[in-house]
């Protein structure tokens, strides 16, 4: 299994999480049914309750169009002629329908958030299959914050969108379109009288879908930009106390969520200014039924049932016009985040199994790097014409100055990304003709940021082979001599890890990674700066563990320290993206080049140990 503690040290800043929210200022579209027929699919499993929510949501529409007129028939054909038992047969007709809506109701919204829970699950689930996928040149462009906005925020007002507002904008669809044929019906006249305000109220609504669509795209872009700057925050902390920068951290913060601020409010305003224009138009329309409407009962042109009928159909007719309008905020807000998440779900890994890869043979050791060039960007290589050869069970050391393409070289092995020209290969099979999953898993990486996950000492030393016993566990710490400190801890290997390790010192959490190598025994180790961040005595003990880890099988030692390769069977100085020595220890310092002058500057105030 392959192991990669900590990150690749290639995150951006500020400047970065702002390039990476993306589409902060674009307008984008007020409906996009791209976006939407592809989260359709999502329904698909659960077509027969969304059928089954849909039949309930006809009968609440149908119950809420009959309730009215049958009020109607109670006053014009029951209390007019005194007709006591058609008054209680109409009650009861009332009374039912009342029932039949609260029952309608609570079934479909007990379905709908049924299948809404569930769609919120799946999606969630697909992002972080794919996000797990993506390569780390992927993770390294995008500000973790701004990736966990998009999986939690995002989709949740997707789902909102998906499982209850499609089937609530069919419903008040048709509650408008029903009202409107029963008041044509019953009253032309009263029905256009009733209808004037339609044109300044389709007029409101254009003017708010034009601000609206670029309002909440933007509130979404400020999400994740708090959220990406707040998880960026709380992961640096300790750098920021270092260097006494929490106002100024505070600072950047509290501009981030101004700014987030603005936009919501902006948002917000709009639908502060829209809904109650909605209801003045309402109110309009009830004086203008109990107006014309009341002066027509008392001529006679109308009967009393049909006044009260319009009356209680004028009010429910604008409470589906507020919904719709509540829910077109939704859909800009499901929008702006269907684009995102679908951008993300339709990115491509920029390293891929190839459709007919093969499954990596046992591993020998033999490493092979074939004329590599390699660039993270375009136009910006940082290995050129690299060759390298590395023997089943020898030891290589990579050394050189901090960018010079000692840890490109190392993921190359991994294939945590791809040459741009060239080709490496492991026992002379190319790593891009396999799947990445049988080649890492003959891997190990041991990297200068240990990292632990949450749970026990034995699930981490464990990660890699999860069935592996307690005593090969045991066993693999000891090599890493790591079980005597275990042992010590409150509740030995039971002990939990307290996020990032805090509870542990960095060589220990070193010590518990090496053992999780040792357990995984691969035959292919890479060690990147394994004991960089500890003090003497721990890198003695380190030190001690990777020549245990380090016997008998294929290493590339990327080290600062020279003392910790000087046994290396080869070591070769990287520099300016190209091999320029290579050697052994004693041959290197012979010939009075690059990697002599390092030594000597490591060593220049301590007596020589070789």
């Amino acid at each position: 299994m392959s192991f990669s503690i900590g990150t690749t040290g290639r995150s951006g800043g500020p400047g970065q999480m702002l390039r990476s929210m993306g589409g902060a200022k674009g307008e984008g579209r007020a409906f996009d049914w791209r976006v939407v027929s592809r989260m359709l699919t999502f329904l698909q499993p659960h077509r027969a309750k969304m059928a089954v929510a849909f039949v309930l949501m006809l009968m609440v529409t149908g119950l809420t169009l009959l309730t009215p007129y049958l009020v109607k028939v109670a006053i014009d054909q029951n209390i007019t002629q005194g007709d006591a038992a058609g008054l209680t047969r109409t009650s009861i007709y009332i009374a039912v329908a009342f029932i039949g809506t609260y029952l309608a109701t609570m079934g479909q919204r007990y379905l709908l958030s049924w299948v809404g829970q569930r769609v919120l699950a799946t999606v969630r689930e697909q992002l972080v299959r794919h996000l797990q996928v993506l390569p780390l040149g992927y993770h390294d462009r995008h500000i973790v914050g701004v990736t966990i906005s998009r999986v939690i925020g995002d989709v949740a007002v997707i789902n909102e969108l998906l499982s209850q507002g499609l089937i609530t904008l069919i419903g008040d669809l048709l509650v408008l379109c029903g009202i409107i044929i029963v008041m044509f019906s019953m009253s032309p006249q009263l029905a256009l009288l009733t209808f004037s305000v339609l044109p300044i109220m389709l007029a409101a609504t254009w003017i708010f879908s034009r601000h609206a669509k670029t309002a909440f795209r933007n509130v979404r872009a400020r999400v994740a930009g708090v959220v990406g700057s707040l998880a960026e925050a709380l992961t640096g902390i300790r750098v920021i106390k270092a260097y006494a920068q929490e106002e100024a951290e505070y600072g950047r913060f509290e501009k981030v969520n101004s700014e987030n601020r603005a936009a919501s409010i902006a948002a917000m305003s709009l639908s502060f200014i829209f809904l109650p224009t909605v209801e003045f138009l309402g109110v309009v329309a009830t004086a203008v039924v109990l107006w014309f409407g009341g002066r027509s009962v008392v001529q006679g042109g109308l009967t009393l049932g049909i006044m009260v009928a319009f009356l209680a159909y004028v009010t429910r007719f604008f409470a589906p016009i507020q919904e719709l309008s509540q829910l077109y905020t939704t859909m800009q807000a499901a929008m702006a985040g269907g684009e995102r998440v679908l951008e993300m779900l339709d990115t491509e890994p920029a390293v891929a199994d190839p459709p007919d890869g093969a499954q990596m043979p046992p591993m020998q050791g033999r490493i092979e790097l074939r004329d590599v060039d390699f660039a993270y960007e375009a136009n910006k290589p940082v290995l050129r014409g690299v060759n390298l050869l590395v023997q089943p069970g020898q030891t290589v050391a990579l050394v050189g100055q901090t960018g010079a393409g000692k840890s490109s070289i190392a993921n190359l092995i991994s294939r945590f990304y791809d040459v741009t020209d060239g080709a490496v290969l492991i026992d002379n099979v190319d790593v891009r003709t396999v799947t990445q999953q049988s080649l890492r898993s003959q891997m190990g990486v041991v990297t200068q940021d240990p990292f632990l996950f949450s749970g026990s000492v034995t699930d981490n030393i464990r990660f890699g082979i999860p069935n592996a016993t307690q005593e090969e566990v045991e066993t693999a710490a000891r090599l890493a001599n790591a079980h005597d400190f275990i042992v010590d801890l409150p509740n030995g290997y039971a002990t939990e890890v307290q996020e990032g390790g805090a509870n542990l010192s960095i060589g220990q959490r070193q010590l518990i990674c090496i053992a999780r190598a040792v357990l995984a025994d691969p035959r292919i180790l890479i060690m990147d700066e394994a004991t960089a961040s500890v003090d003497t005595v721990t890198e003695l003990l380190i030190q001690e563990a990777l020549d245990n880890l380090l016997h008998n099988r294929t290493s590339v030692v990327i080290a600062h320290r020279l003392s910790t390769i000087r046994n290396a069977d080869q070591i070769c100085v990287i520099q300016d993206g190209k091999i320029a020595e290579r050697g052994r220890h004693a041959e290197l310092l012979a010939i009075n080049g690059i990697y002599r002058n390092l030594h000597e500057r490591q060593f220049v105030h301590a007596d020589e140990q070789l």
